[in-house]
């Protein structure tokens, strides 16, 4: 699997890899969106977290990211600076294969960014880093969650039982979606509109 890129451009944001001084931004998005947030991803248990803690997480989501061993991205409006929410291509559901996470800032849901970011992952996913197949998981009452794979053509393969935990630790279901390469040139994501960089600023897509 190739390395994805390291920036992102689409018609409405900046898909990044998270640099230390993006710390503040992500502190206060996740503040504000808390209680948004925490029904949904295990990680928001662990929130608030402070600056310096944060500016320690971020720089071990970019030496991953060097290193090929999981890359995170934060979502910035077309200025690049502004902070919409956050992503991620996750190697973590088997070989030749990539998984995307994806939360948004509460008060941007409803837009269609998280519809606008998976789509444009899943387009890098196939034609940069080469993968077979892209995942999506979510809970199943994550209705507006759930709406993003289906808008873009991935397939509902299970609904697995107690695969997560809720946010008082009881177990959870978890909903897997999946596109294959074979399915992929009639789907939504190779129509997306991109332009993608490589870490020394090189256009690769």
């Amino acid at each position: 699997m190739n390395t994805p890129p390291y920036r992102i451009v689409t018609p409405r944001t900046v898909i990044r890899c998270y640099e230390p001084s993006d710390a503040e931004a992500l502190q206060t998005a996740i503040s504000d969106s808390l209680e948004h947030l925490k029904p949904w991803l295990p990680w928001a248990h662990a929130e608030p977290e402070g600056l310096e803690a944060k500016v320690q997480r971020l720089r071990g989501f970019r030496g991953r990211f060097d290193l090929d061993q999981d890359y995170v991205y934060g979502i910035f409006a077309a200025d690049g600076e502004r902070l919409i929410g956050g992503t991620g291509l996750h190697p973590r559901v088997g070989p030749g294969a990539l998984d995307i996470g994806y939360w948004i800032h509460a008060a941007e849901t409803g837009k269609g960014y998280a519809t606008e970011t998976a789509a444009a992952l899943t387009r890098v996913a196939f034609e940069l880093a080469g993968v077979r197949r892209v995942e999506i998981r979510c809970d199943p009452g994550n209705l507006p969650s759930a709406a993003v794979p289906r808008r873009l053509g991935f397939v509902h393969e299970a609904t697995l039982r107690g695969r997560s935990t809720t946010e008082t630790g009881a177990p959870r279901d978890l909903m897997v979606w999946s596109l294959f390469r074979e399915n992929y040139a009639g789907s939504p994501p190779a129509l997306a509109v991109l332009q993608a960089f490589d870490a020394a600023g090189r256009r690769v897509l």
